[in-house]
């Protein structure tokens, strides 16, 4: 099943939308390619709150990259310790695709056009 994570954290006050954007930039290396990650989001709060939005195949690729290394760097590099929170991602509806992911295929449309679950 895939996994969605959502990683808070504060970051220090004086730092500058384009430095947030600047020090996401310089971490995204590390992201591209990594195994198991669909997706990521970079998320910058106007309240300063920074953090990522990402989605897995699974939990275990979740985990692997947040480990107690990687909570550490971001603990060291924006002053406090993340909030993680991991979720199921049951289904997902991406309006850029032609079609729903293959994880949905046990969904079938409503009337409405809608995708709900088949009946077993």
């Amino acid at each position: 099943m895939m996994i969605t994570v959502i990683v808070r954290f504060p970051l220090p006050q004086d730092l500058s939308s384009e430095t947030v954007r600047t020090v996401y930039e310089h971490s995204a290396p590390q992201f591209q390619g990594a195994p198991g990650l669909i997706r990521k989001y970079y998320l910058h709060g106007a309240d300063q709150t920074g953090g990522g939005v990402y989605l897995w195949e699974n939990r275990e690729a979740a985990d692997n990259m947040h480990s107690e290394t990687w909570r550490r760097q971001i603990a060291e590099r924006f002053g406090a310790a993340p909030q993680i929170e991991y979720f199921d991602s049951l289904f997902i509806i991406d309006n850029t695709a032609a079609a729903m992911p293959e994880q949905a295929a046990s969904l079938e449309p409503s009337r409405n056009g809608r995708r709900v679950p088949t009946r077993s």
